[in-house]
């Protein structure tokens, strides 16, 4: 398969994972994912994919408002930008695993639609669907997405309007989102991102990542990242096998080794990658029309 010349840079701005105590570069209002948004785009990403905290403690959150907040503020600044919303929160399962029917802190389970409000709202240009479920790592925390609720979430995102981000974690959630395509719950162009090295998914393996390549229906787009020191190999992984890549502080927190970063040095150096492969970097435009998406209005 060709390298990709032409690469779409997504910045993963924040995530919701435990990592706002580990690097002062995390954003938590949405001031800062604001404006982390903007510093990632002035930087070359052509999407910004977004979680929002809460502004008091950083913990992860779903509150329709804060996303309106942060998305009005990057309009607000005329950036030129392609929003790619989070609709994965609602999927946190924690059991006792001594009582397995008991549920403890940190369970914050919905249903396929309750996770959609804000894209609702909102109408992004993208919005991501994880595409199964997963033992999310070690300990007794589960991701939880049923074939139901992803025909149901699918369905609602079709009828929106907007693109959905496949979010594939191992082969078996690949499998699955082809059938949602086969269902006609999908439309052309689909676009995957796979998720490489998370506990207990599919590992950060080359091999693993041709495979799942291989399996992508015809026509699709698609993107791969992979955790901590593994992201910047991955962009260049990922673009050799011809696709686009992911980098960004919900994945990795440094630079280099001891050196905290920032989502725009994140971005900088997957532009360096990309341009010392003798590839272009693509404009939210091109984005746009490869993925799919409407023109900005």
């Amino acid at each position: 398969m060709p390298m990709n010349d032409s690469v779409i840079i997504t910045c993963a701005l924040t995530g919701a994972g435990d990592t706002v105590g580990r690097s002062p570069h995390v954003p938590v209002t949405p001031e800062q994912i604001a404006r982390s948004a903007v510093e990632a785009a002035e930087a070359g990403a052509a999407v910004v994919h977004i979680h929002v905290r809460d502004p008091e403690t950083g913990a992860p959150a779903r509150d329709p408002r804060l996303y309106r907040e942060v998305v009005e503020r990057v309009k607000e600044t005329g950036t030129d930008v392609v929003i790619n919303l989070t609709a994965g929160m609602g999927g946190d399962l924690v059991i006792d695993p001594e009582n397995p029917l008991t549920h403890l802190a940190g369970t914050d389970l919905v249903s396929g639609l309750d996770r959609l409000p804000h894209v609702e709202d909102l109408l992004p240009d993208i919005c991501t669907l994880d595409c199964g479920s997963l033992n999310f790592g070690d300990g007794s925390n589960l991701y939880v997405s049923t074939p139901d609720m992803l025909r149901t979430g699918a369905k609602r995102i079709q009828e929106l309007g907007v693109r959905p981000e496949l979010e594939i974690f191992d082969t078996g959630q690949l499998w699955f989102a082809k059938q949602l395509l086969a269902e006609g719950l999908l439309d052309d162009p689909t676009v995957f991102q796979l998720c490489m090295g998370i506990p207990w998914g599919a590992p950060a393996e080359p091999g693993v990542l041709k495979a799942m390549v291989d399996m992508l229906p015809e026509g699709a787009q698609w993107a791969s990242f992979a955790l901590g020191r593994m992201q910047m190999p991955w962009v260049a992984q990922s673009i050799l096998l011809g696709g686009n890549v992911r980098v960004g502080l919900e994945d990795n927190l440094y630079l280099s080794r001891g050196v905290k970063a920032t989502n725009g040095q994140l971005v900088e150096r997957a532009v360096q990658i990309t341009e010392l492969l003798g590839a272009t970097v693509a404009t939210p435009d091109e984005a746009r029309q490869r993925l799919g998406l409407k023109p900005r209005s």
